[in-house]
């Protein structure tokens, strides 16, 4: 190579391979830093698409399980409540059993009728006054099989409430409804609110109490029916969490070998690129140097 003044060569090749190594030193501070591998599309285009999906679905996944908590929550409350009707369930059979023997006059059988009814009101009452979140549990609006406008469509939701867990829409894989049997005295045919026909009206009268514990047989299994229901809607939703929770933790590892640096070997790039740096200092330093030779040829 010739000894010229306008172009150091050497310096612009050492100047070059400084900036390479600067540049690559400064990707791995930068990964060393953030702990990502990916922190920008250049990285890794592809990965980061991949990354985004999976942090969305990790994030929509977390959620699906605080939904299914918060449907174990519904649930647990209306089988609260229902626990406390079944008391008053227990107690009205028990009145009845007590009017349908003849050892009473009519008057005692009216006396024991007006605990029989207020029972019937407190029924009522709790299956009304139970909601979760403004949402009514046991007067009816979630009874039924089909689901109603709890699917989205209506202002007003009635109906099966829709429980939404997974990331997409689908009824087979992301969501089911929740159906709550009616719970009030009118519901499970007793007390005065019933139909006057039928047993389990009023106690009343010998013959009244005799039909009303058949009556109050029939409101105990249906009670129970909902409570079963329940339960098993709640064990459902408890798998449910577990496989979510498991889902999400599997895509979190999937989502960090894609995204997350490996520190031992970009710890190893930085040493690298850090000791290519220094030297592409101390050779262009040396390259600058060097027209000062043809000026000692000059000054001769």
């Amino acid at each position: 190579m010739s000894l010229v003044i306008n172009h150091n060569m050497m310096a612009m090749n050492a100047a070059r391979n400084l900036n390479e190594a600067f540049s690559r030193l400064s990707v791995s501070t930068r990964r060393l830093s953030s702990g990502l591998r990916v922190g920008t599309a250049a990285d890794d285009a592809a990965g980061l698409a991949i990354r985004e999906l999976m942090r969305s679905d990790i994030r929509t996944l977390n959620q699906g399980v605080r939904n299914a908590n918060d449907a174990i929550s519904m649930i647990q409350t209306a089988d609260g409540a229902l626990q406390i009707i079944d008391e008053k369930l227990i107690r009205m059979k028990e009145l009845a059993e007590q009017a349908a023997t003849g050892t009473y006059n009519s008057d005692q059988r009216l006396i024991i009728d007006s605990e029989f009814q207020a029972m019937a009101s407190e029924i009522t009452r709790i299956a009304l006054a139970t909601d979760f979140n403004q949402v009514k549990l046991l007067d009816g609006t979630l009874s039924g099989q089909i689901p109603g406008d709890h699917n989205g469509t209506g202002l007003t939701s009635v109906g099966p409430i829709k429980i939404h867990f997974g990331t997409g829409n689908s009824s087979l894989e992301d969501y089911y409804f929740i159906s709550i049997g009616g719970a009030t005295a009118s519901h499970f045919g007793i007390g005065n609110a019933s139909n006057a026909l039928l047993g389990g009206f009023a106690i009343s009268t010998q013959n009244a109490a005799q039909q009303a514990l058949v009556a109050l047989d029939q409101a105990i299994i249906s009670k129970d029916k909902i409570r079963a229901n329940l339960g098993a809607l709640q064990n459902r939703l408890e798998n449910t969490i577990t496989n979510l929770s498991i889902q999400a933790e599997n895509m979190q590892s999937a989502e960090s070998r894609i995204s997350d640096v490996d520190v031992a070997w970009e710890m190893t790039e930085f040493v690298r690129n850090q000791i290519l740096t220094q030297s592409a200092v101390a050779m262009l330093a040396q390259a600058n140097s060097l027209p000062k030779m043809a000026l000692q040829l000059i000054q001769g």
